[in-house]
C-alpha cells in the first residue's frame, strides 16, 4: 500500500502541470490522467505475475509519456481483445480481494472502461495496452496542452535522471541530431576540455548517450531505454 502512495508521489513530482484559462481563472491539468493512472496502478499489483524472478513493477516517465510494466502475460487464453471486452481472470486472488476490501480495485472487468472513460473526459490520449514477452506495458501520452510544452525534449530520456545544465544541453542537441563532442560543450559554457569529457563520461555511466563508430570518426547519440 505504501509503494502505490510512493508511485503517485513519485509521478506527481517528474511531471508538469499545464495551464489553461477558462471563465477567468487558470486551471492547472497533470501531464497525465491521475485517476487512469491509479487505476492501472492498482491493477498492475493486483495482476502481476510473482513467479517470475529477476523482473519487478516499473514504472517509467520520458519526454513523450509514462509507461506502466508488470511482469506477467495475460491469463492463458486470454487476449488483448478480451481485456478491453471486460472479460476478467484473476491471477492472484488474495491480493485482489484485499485490494477490493481497501476500495482501491473495484467490480472485475471494469478497469480499462474506467481509465478509458478518465482520460475522455479529460482530454487526454487513449493509453495503448502493449504485450511484450513475458510482461504486460500500459503506455501513457501527455496531454495535449503538456505535449506542447515538451516538443522540443528529446525522447527516450528518463525525466527522473538528474543532469547538469551542460549535460542537458547536451542531450538537447543529440535529439535534435546535432553531431555535438565535448568540445562543444567546452566552447558552450567555457569550461575546461576535461570538465566537458567528464559530463559525457557521466551521461555514458547513466545509459542515456552512447558512441559509436570509430574513436576519430565516430559520433555520440541517444541510447535506446529498455
Amino acid at each position: 500500500m505504501e509503494a502505490l502512495d510512493d508511485v503517485v508521489r513519485f509521478i506527481r513530482r517528474n511531471t508538469r502541470l499545464a495551464a489553461r484559462i477558462t471563465a477567468m481563472r487558470r486551471e492547472d491539468i497533470p501531464e497525465y490522467p491521475e485517476i487512469a493512472l491509479r487505476e492501472v496502478l492498482v491493477n498492475a499489483v493486483a495482476h502481476a505475475d510473482y513467479s517470475l524472478t529477476g523482473m519487478r513493477i516499473r514504472v517509467a516517465i520520458y519526454a513523450d509519456r509514462l509507461e506502466v510494466e508488470n511482469p506477467g502475460m495475460l491469463p492463458f487464453g486470454m487476449t488483448l481483445d478480451d481485456f478491453k471486452a471486460g472479460v476478467s481472470r484473476i491471477r492472484n486472488r488474495v491480493i485482489a480481494r484485499v485490494l477490493r476490501e481497501l476500495g482501491l480495485l473495484e467490480e472485475w472487468g471494469t478497469g480499462y472502461r474506467r481509465v478509458l472513460e478518465d482520460c475522455q473526459a479529460g482530454g487526454y490520449p487513449a493509453p495503448e495496452w502493449q504485450e511484450l514477452g513475458p510482461a504486460l506495458r500500459v503506455v501513457f501520452r501527455p496531454h495535449p496542452l503538456s505535449a506542447a510544452e515538451t516538443a522540443d525534449v528529446p525522447v527516450n530520456v528518463p525525466v527522473n535522471v538528474p543532469v547538469n545544465d551542460r549535460q542537458r544541453w547536451f542531450l538537447e542537441q543529440l535529439g535534435q541530431g546535432n553531431p555535438v563532442k565535448a568540445r562543444d560543450i567546452a566552447e558552450k559554457f567555457q569550461v575546461a576540455d576535461k570538465t566537458a569529457r567528464r559530463d559525457i563520461s557521466d551521461l555514458q555511466a547513466k545509459q542515456l548517450v552512447e558512441f559509436v563508430g570509430a574513436p576519430k570518426t565516430g559520433r555520440y547519440r541517444l541510447r535506446e531505454q529498455p
